[in-house]
């Protein structure tokens, strides 16, 4: 059964998850032409395109005898939003922060994670650029691995006053109501990072302790979150939405609407709460200046 080979089937796609960073350390430190292409509003290039087919080459090929079911970014039709006819199933993104991949921020990732009946089980969130690795089964804890094999767990910070947290926030995916939003939570300090697996990943290493999401016209994806989530609360911290409810994944829709909440764990109610609270004024002033 597979959830008895879970610390197994979590090694293999640890390799697969550094033979992934490989490749996309390749395209960033090379001069290769990555192609940038539009797609939908985000871009995709030539690496997104190789980590991917790598990535789902080894997971079939090293599991081939298992009945998984793959959800990518790069194989996957949002508008045609219909969920994988199976219990297990992959949700991949080989290239978080395409666009700080592309201005050469060093604020990338690679999220894999498998979730059993829409909800994460085992997830790796690679970082290049710092070489970390972290992982996570669940109820297992959170662990990091350096690329020498060192190996360690990890937790997410104890601050726990809503004025001693630190928030990172998204570089690049911004709206007006989220930026209102933000300004009036009176957090210590606000950092802006790409790739939402880096942005967990500071919340990991007790650099920061909130990430707040809101969607707009578009909305984050399955792939952005299933594997961050998975490695940040098995680290002690919590990711829900607004309303406190877990995240489904491969829903058909694979579109996160609405404000999704990741936190150290402490005040994570009070905050979301405090947040909706705001969001709701920001709403009534909005529609009075129209």
């Amino acid at each position: 059964m597979i959830e008895n080979r879970l610390d197994e089937i979590g090694a293999i796609a640890r390799q697969v998850a550094w033979g992934a960073a490989d490749i996309l350390q390749a395209y960033y430190r090379g001069n290769t032409d990555l192609e940038v292409k539009d797609k939908k509003g985000d871009p995709v290039t030539k690496a997104d395109l190789a980590a991917n087919h790598y990535i789902l080459e080894n997971l079939q090929k090293e599991l081939a005898e298992e009945d998984f079911g793959y959800l990518s970014e790069e194989n996957f039709n949002v508008e045609k939003a219909e969920p994988i006819a199976k219990d297990w199933v992959w949700i991949i993104d080989p290239l978080d922060g395409t666009r700080d991949f592309i201005e050469k921020t060093g604020e990338y990732a690679v999220h894999i994670a498998l979730a059993y009946q829409g909800r994460p089980q085992l997830a790796v969130v690679v970082v290049p650029e710092t070489d970390k690795l972290y992982f996570a089964i669940k109820g297992q804890g959170t662990k990091v691995e350096t690329r020498s094999g060192e190996v360690k767990e990890i937790r997410a910070s104890d601050r726990h006053k809503i004025e001693d947290l630190n928030l990172v926030a998204s570089r690049s995916h911004r709206n007006l109501r989220l930026n209102k939003m933000l300004e009036r939570i009176p957090f210590k300090e606000r950092f802006a990072v790409g790739s939402v697996g880096c942005k967990v990943s500071t919340i990991l290493e007790q650099k920061t302790d909130v990430y707040i999401s809101l969607s707009g016209k578009s909305a984050p994806k399955d792939w952005d979150f299933a594997a961050p989530e998975l490695i940040l609360t098995e680290a002690g911290g919590n990711f829900t939405s607004f309303e406190g409810k877990d995240l489904l994944y491969n829903q058909g829709d694979v579109r996160q609407w609405g404000g999704l909440m990741a936190s150290n764990g402490n005040c994570h109610q009070e905050l979301y709460t405090m947040a909706a609270k705001i969001l709701a004024e920001i709403d009534r002033e909005l529609a009075e200046e129209v």
